[in-house]
């Protein structure tokens, strides 16, 4: 089980500048929504954290965050962005156990081939203490392939997503939703947002 694709971390790792300066409407739309479902001072682990911009927010609400990429060259990008230490890790290396109140995976786990997701979602499922929140957002479509820059999607349409996170753990579905936005590449199509929380 690797939970990367090769040619998704080599585009990465070749466009860090390019890629950390853009995003130019800030963090995530959905973050405080999510944070504010969290205890005030809750752990966080941040899986595929980009330039730092989430982190930076979530940081300045006082929650105890745990930056994490798995592209060297993004996260020395993401380190200039919020002044502390971005840990270097890929979906499949994630090992800990009970250890943070949530895990925010803002457009990353869309990168993880179809066949090592359940496994990645299985880890995450383990990194959270009882109780725990996981999010997670993926560009929409139902079948898996590459845009035009050679990334890997795995383009999941809604219950077929739903039904990968029910095989992977036991989770209480918090909600999950689908609407349009754009990506790095400029292009609109459709996205599905999920979170969920781990039974206590």
């Amino acid at each position: 089980m690797s939970g990367y694709d090769a040619r998704t971390l080599a585009f990465y790792a070749a466009e860090a500048p390019v890629y950390t300066a853009s995003g130019k409407l800030g963090v995530s739309r959905h973050l405080d929504r999510f944070l504010d479902r969290l205890p005030a001072g809750a752990e966080i682990l941040e899986l595929g954290c980009g330039g730092g911009r989430d982190a930076a927010h979530m940081m300045a609400r006082g929650f105890a965050v745990d930056p994490t990429d798995g592209v060297a060259e993004i996260a020395a990008k993401a380190e200039a962005q919020i002044g502390r230490p971005v840990r270097v890790m890929r979906f499949g290396e994630l090992d800990a156990t009970a250890r943070y109140d949530a895990v925010w995976a803002s457009a990353s786990l869309l990168h993880v081939p179809r066949r090592d997701l359940r496994e990645v979602i299985a880890r995450i499922h383990r990194a959270l203490r009882p109780g725990g929140l996981h999010f997670a957002s993926y560009k929409g479509g139902g079948a898996e392939g590459r845009d035009r820059f050679g990334r890997y999607f795995n383009y999941f349409a809604r219950a077929e997503l739903e039904s990968i996170y029910r095989d992977a753990a036991v989770w209480d579905l918090l909600d999950i939703s689908e609407g349009v936005g754009g990506g790095y590449d400029g292009a609109q199509g459709p996205w599905v947002q999920i979170t969920l929380r781990r039974p206590l």
